[in-house]
């Protein structure tokens, strides 16, 4: 099994996640790539959801919410907790944790905010990463 290829985003000072969520959404969906958004809770998923309608005027990003079920299923879904379906493509990951399905996912992009509880999750993920021997690179904005 291959490794997905991680990419740790790390946010200067007061910067939030999500509009930078919706940038990394945006550039994956021009790639005609599919992408799952996970997020810590219900609450962030739908505030990500409403985020994505109004993020550009000039853009249209379709997505909805993993428990809407919609069908045909739009390229972007965002969810929290488990998985149910398939996967393959982007994983940008909202959440505190590795998602238990990391490795159904070629790429896993991580968001992490200057918040120091953020900072120390995102270490103990990317300690995890590691042990997982996935390719690993750091960006800081």
């Amino acid at each position: 099994m291959m490794m997905p290829k991680i990419d740790f985003y790390i946010l200067s000072e007061n910067a939030s996640q999500l509009p930078l969520a919706c940038q990394l959404v945006e550039k994956a969906y021009q790639q005609n790539h599919k992408i799952y958004i996970q997020t810590e809770n219900l609450v962030l998923a739908e505030e990500l959801d409403q985020l994505l309608w109004t993020y550009r005027d000039n853009s249209f990003l379709p997505h909805s919410l993993v428990q809407k079920k919609l069908e045909p299923r739009p390229p972007i879904q965002i969810g929290f907790g488990p998985i149910s379906e398939d996967h393959s493509d982007i994983l940008i990951n909202l959440s505190h944790d590795v998602p238990n399905f990391y490795h159904k996912f070629s790429r896993i992009l991580e968001v992490v905010s200057s918040h120091p509880d953020h900072q120390t999750r995102a270490r103990e993920r990317f300690r995890f990463y590691r042990t997982e021997a996935c390719e690993i690179n750091t960006h800081k904005l």
